[in-house]
């Protein structure tokens, strides 16, 4: 258990530290910030999204950060037109953001790439499917909590060639599924909240289908613990066990 708290340490520390580094840079000649509306289609050196904000179409170019600011958000639910999207550095995300990156659409196009990680620090909910991580997905806390803005985090049908860390979010629905991952998965403290979804409202009620750890392709290790309800395999949801490269652990291990 000290191995595997040390390794959720290290890896969030480290790319929460790129994160940090990496927003500090001066901005490039070409970068572009968005306050509100639509991003057009382009290529931009960085590109800041501190409102809320969406794509509108064609292909979108980020040679190097793509930054979504506390409390902004970008493409909420992927619900603007089908995008092109390649980041050529980080996806940074700030406290209270949110980020849509690729579509819930099987058949609609899957070109959706960032070249570094997506590093999200207590964002209020990620909103990523079909899309392409050469580096690692790193989750940080966050959430709308118990009385805060209601938000499910469905990370579905992606490729990241690194890691995975999704830990200490507390919202509604949470899970992770279809996803093909090149290390290690770790799945850490994250609770379901739905106690504004029932009338009248039942203290500490969570969402018995949330934590959906299931039908991944994972190369090294499955990694679970401290999640309310425990991770689990949904078969109603057609949900198959995982494929894992090293061990299953801790609430993952029968999974």
């Amino acid at each position: 258990m000290r191995k595997l708290r040390n390794l959720v340490a290290l890896l969030a520390l480290t790319l929460l530290a790129v994160a940090a580094s990496s927003s500090a840079v001066a901005a490039r000649p070409g970068s572009a910030t968005c306050s509100g509306g639509t991003i057009a289609a382009g290529t931009y050196s960085s590109l800041a999204v501190t409102g809320v904000c969406s794509f509108s179409g064609g292909t979108v170019t980020v040679t190097h950060n793509l930054t979504v600011a506390a409390g902004a958000s970008l493409n909420d639910h992927a619900g603007s037109p089908l995008t092109t999207v390649h980041v050529g550095g980080n996806v940074l995300v700030g406290k209270g953001g949110i980020l849509g990156l690729g579509t819930y659409n099987p058949a609609a196009p899957h070109d959706t790439v960032v070249d570094g990680n997506v590093i999200a620090n207590q964002p209020l909910s990620l909103y990523i499917s079909f899309t392409t991580i050469h580096g690692s997905l790193i989750s940080h806390g966050g959430g709308g909590g118990v009385a805060g803005e209601f938000r499910n985090f469905p990370t579905k049908d992606n490729t990241i060639d690194g890691n995975a860390v999704i830990m200490g979010w507390t919202g509604g629905w949470i899970g992770f599924i279809r996803n093909h991952v090149g290390g290690n998965v770790i799945f850490s403290k994250n609770k379901s909240v739905i106690n504004g979804l029932v009338d009248p409202p039942v203290p500490g009620q969570v969402d018995s289908d949330s934590s959906e750890i299931m039908t991944n392709v994972i190369g090294r290790n499955l990694i679970c613990q401290g999640n309310t309800p425990k991770a689990q395999v949904n078969p109603a949801d057609g949900g198959q066990p995982n494929t894992v490269g090293g061990h299953k652990i801790g609430q993952c291990a029968g999974l």
